[in-house]
């Protein structure tokens, strides 16, 4: 009998663990979807229009309420969701301090100096699935994707490649170069094909060039991921410099449907995917997209 009332006082004095957050907020997009893809729907992200047009996939549910500009959220919109959780990235850490006045923050950085964007996408699946207790989703979600990537490999194996330049328009004479550090060289590394840029790239893994640089290797072909800027396709179609690229005078320059380059595993698999339905489609006058 001591001994039982003694267990029965150890229980009462241990405090209960806190249950995992259930209503979750976020200002980034790339935590929104990671969230998804744990199986959990946030109740509000910020600028919803803009998750659509550049994110796409997967997408938000229609109860998920829209908390305006990501560096300027509605705070008063977000007090009345009263959520149990606020997500950011490092890039939002300014607005830490109000937003906590509504909610505990909590920061997860898929960018790191010293790191590449496919492993930190796993991290930030790990770290996350932690504070929500769905681990045994978190590494179901990391094994899923490996293992996709892993069987892309193996069929594009039996279709030799060019180098690929991976880029993103920033008008009608500059790019956006993709390399090293970038979401898209991890799953490029992954699927066995290699990258035409070989240059230096900043902490987001890309370089802003002019288009002129397309020619350095003139065996590459190009992906450039939609949508592209107001006027640029009509600027590139009027310009001899892009038509002059041995790249685009070969019909080795193709559009991706969008894939938000700052983003984490699902979208890692939705390139993956969209590369491999790129590179492995039967060339025809009529199958092609429109070139620019």
């Amino acid at each position: 009998m001591r001994a039982l009332f003694a267990a029965l006082l150890l229980a009462l004095a241990t405090p209960l663990a806190a249950a995992p957050p259930q209503r979750i907020a976020t200002v980034d997009w790339g935590l929104a979807e990671t969230l998804l893809g744990l199986g959990v729907t946030p109740v509000g992200v910020a600028q919803l229009d803009g998750y659509r047009r550049w994110v796409g996939e997967p997408a938000l549910p229609a109860e998920v309420v829209d908390l305006g500009l990501r560096v300027e959220p509605n705070l008063e919109l977000l007090a009345e969701l009263q959520p149990e959780l606020i997500l950011i990235s490092p890039q939002f850490e300014n607005a830490r301090p109000r937003l906590e006045r509504i909610a505990p923050v909590q920061s997860l950085a898929l960018f790191t100096p010293d790191g590449e964007a496919y492993s930190g996408a796993q991290r930030v699946v790990r770290e996350l699935a932690g504070l929500l207790g769905r681990e045994a989703v978190g590494e179901a979600l990391i094994a899923r994707v490996d293992a996709r990537l892993a069987a892309i490999r193996a069929r594009l194996a039996e279709r030799p490649q060019p180098p690929l330049y991976v880029v993103s328009f920033l008008d009608a004479r500059h790019v956006r170069l993709f390399g090293a550090q970038s979401l898209y060289q991890g799953v490029l590394d992954r699927v066995g094909l290699e990258n035409a840029w070989r240059g230096r790239t900043n902490y987001w893994g890309f370089a802003q060039v002019g288009i002129e640089r397309l020619a350095e290797r003139p065996e590459a072909a190009l992906l450039y991921l939609e949508p592209l800027p107001p006027d640029a396709a009509r600027g590139l179609a009027a310009s001899p410099l892009w038509q002059r690229l041995p790249l685009v005078r070969a019909g080795r320059a193709h559009a991706l449907p969008p894939v938000w380059s700052f983003n984490g595993l699902l979208a890692a698999e939705r390139f993956a995917g969209l590369l491999e339905a790129q590179l492995t489609a039967t060339p025809s006058p009529d199958s092609d997209r429109p070139q620019p």
